[in-house]
């Protein structure tokens, strides 16, 4: 190893992006917009957004572990745009992240790194980045140190931002939001306002533009999600709106111009929530470097903490050279869930939500099991006992029997043998329901893949206005999978396949209207026939399409 990464004393414990092209000409025009603003506002409410070079070079900081860098250690790839004296970070999706500004901050900052600990990109604009190991990595190995003294935490912000005057700000906030997610944002502006004097402005420069989780989804992409992940996707959405709205702007520390920047504020949601892990303490931390690491099923590092707050990431196994290092980012049998916080979708994932939501939750459900993290079904097609469980009470429920108490008695005494002989007298009754749920689910799918089919053919439209649709399609036909596999596991006809969806589309254009009908085959591609049909170029007649019918 080149540095040596230190030891505890005895104990040891981004998302996939976009790949579009930048759009020149959007970033040209934020820059003409902010150099409108710069001239009109005074120069404090300026620097919010553009950041001044005041000194020609800045010195450069070695740090010991408790100490924190006063300003940058380089000027010469801070910025990812420099006009005259003045440097500015552009937050637009289609910005470059500047990870090699970065990588030099964090050696001079006391960030050490195991040799074979290396940040990849696979993108030219940088958009995709994340950590990969160069070489074999043994088990047990420590492969990142970050000094306490740069991780950014709610405990910390709470300690230094919480005071009396903040009181009017935390009283327009939702009860449900979570304060610490709100102090943590507000101290992530108040290092954005400081411009290049903030210890972690090569950060914030390094840092994904683009998501494609449920807060930067269109309204038609929502749209075209199945109820339960519509739920969690607008669930995610109002959290962001109310922690960015009328509570953030009462925050007396930020000028006014940075935080009625919506896009900014919005911005720093995403980094907050998609950034920081919950300590076993409930201390929401963001530990520069060790964020650069992708989700993993199987987890290549574990952090751990020191008495003293420092991190420390250490491997689990031997990690072969090639292989990317990566971080447990949550519960990996919840993919829905993952994917509506973070923007990516895990494919390996083990389970999915059988989607399963009664009319009504009572104490008996939870007792039974009934959690978004146990209703499981499996990839191998097999159905969590939780959800065979809840089955089981809501038939008994409708027969008004009163054995329903005796289910979850036999449940609650540990009685496995009481509990099978109820499952065994009705499975007829509980496999017809499962079987039906499935049905309708994937019915619903299959109207959801039609309706974002209407527009999914032009490329150019969806990459422009609803980019985070393939991902959504990717997921529905991911979820419409694991359902199939259940179907064909539990279905009493041993010869039956799967009902071929077909659905009937107006297409029309200026001119006239057609009828085409679709039908979704087992891979879940939709093939056409009818309609207006295609121009020369090869694109499509219809410039509007219109589902009429769904069988």
């Amino acid at each position: 190893m080149t540095s040596v990464v230190p030891s505890p004393p005895t104990e040891q414990s981004s998302s996939s992006l976009h790949q579009s092209i930048p759009r020149l000409a959007e970033q040209t025009m934020e820059l003409f917009s902010f150099l409108a603003l710069a001239s009109i506002l005074p120069l404090p409410e300026a620097t919010a957004f553009a950041f001044f070079a005041s000194t020609p070079s800045l010195q450069s900081h070695h740090l010991s572990q408790r100490q924190l860098p006063l300003q940058p250690t380089t000027t010469s790839a801070l910025f990812s745009a420099v006009i005259a004296n003045v440097a500015v970070i552009n937050i637009g999706e289609y910005a470059e992240r500047d990870t090699s500004s970065m990588e030099q901050w964090a050696s001079n900052s006391g960030i050490q790194r195991a040799d074979g600990f290396k940040l990849r990109s696979n993108d030219r604009y940088n958009k995709d980045v994340c950590a990969f190991a160069t070489q074999d990595i043994p088990s047990g190995t420590p492969v990142l140190f970050v000094p306490e003294a740069l991780i950014l935490s709610s405990s910390k912000a709470m300690s230094e931002l919480r005071t009396l005057e903040m009181q009017q700000a935390e009283q327009m906030l939702d009860p449900t939001v979570d304060l610490k997610m709100y102090y943590l944002m507000v101290k992530l502006l108040s290092e954005i306002e400081k411009g290049s004097q903030s210890a972690w402005f090569p950060w914030f420069n390094a840092l994904p533009r683009y998501f494609e989780n449920a807060i930067s989804m269109t309204t038609f992409c929502i749209t075209c999600l199945p109820k339960l992940m519509k739920k969690i996707s607008e669930d995610e959405r109002f959290k962001q709106r109310n922690l960015s709205s009328s509570a953030m702007k009462a925050v007396p520390y930020l000028s006014s111009f940075i935080k009625s920047d919506e896009k900014l504020v919005k911005w720093v949601y995403q980094i907050a929530t998609t950034r920081s892990f919950e300590t076993e303490e409930g201390d929401l931390r963001i530990v520069p470097m060790a964020d650069m690491m992708n989700h993993g099923d199987y987890a290549e590092v574990e952090p751990w903490y020191d008495d003293e707050g420092n991190y420390y990431g250490y491997s689990t196994y031997d990690v072969p050279a090639n292989s990317p290092i990566r971080l447990s980012y949550g519960d990996s049998n919840n993919p829905s869930s993952l994917m509506a916080k973070y923007g990516f979708l895990d494919e390996n994932a083990p389970a999915t939500n059988c989607k399963l939501v009664p009319p009504e939750i009572n104490q008996d459900m939870i007792c039974l099991g009934y959690a978004e993290d146990k209703m499981l079904f499996y990839s191998t097609g097999e159905v969590a006992e939780e959800v065979w469980d809840i089955l089981l009470y809501q038939h008994l429920c409708s027969m008004q029997s009163g054995e329903e108490k005796y289910l979850v008695n036999a449940h609650n005494d540990g009685d496995y043998d009481a509990k099978q002989i109820l499952h065994q007298r009705y499975y007829a009754d509980t496999s017809a329901l499962l079987l039906d749920h499935i049905d309708s689910f994937v019915q619903e799918l299959d109207k959801l893949s039609a309706k974002a089919d209407t527009i999914a053919q032009h490329e150019v439209y969806v990459r422009n206005e609803h980019p985070r649709l393939p991902l959504i399609v990717k997921h529905n036909k991911f979820v419409r999978a694991v359902f199939i596999k259940v179907r064909n596991l539990y279905s009493s006809d041993s010869n039956w396949k799967e009902a071929t969806a077909v659905v009937t589309v107006l297409e029309c254009n200026d001119f006239e209207c057609a009828e085409a009908q679709c039908v979704l085959d087992d891979e879940g591609n939709w093939t056409c026939e009818g309609g207006l049909g295609y121009n020369e170029d090869g694109s499509e007649r219809a410039t509007s399409k219109t589902i009429l019918s769904a069988e």
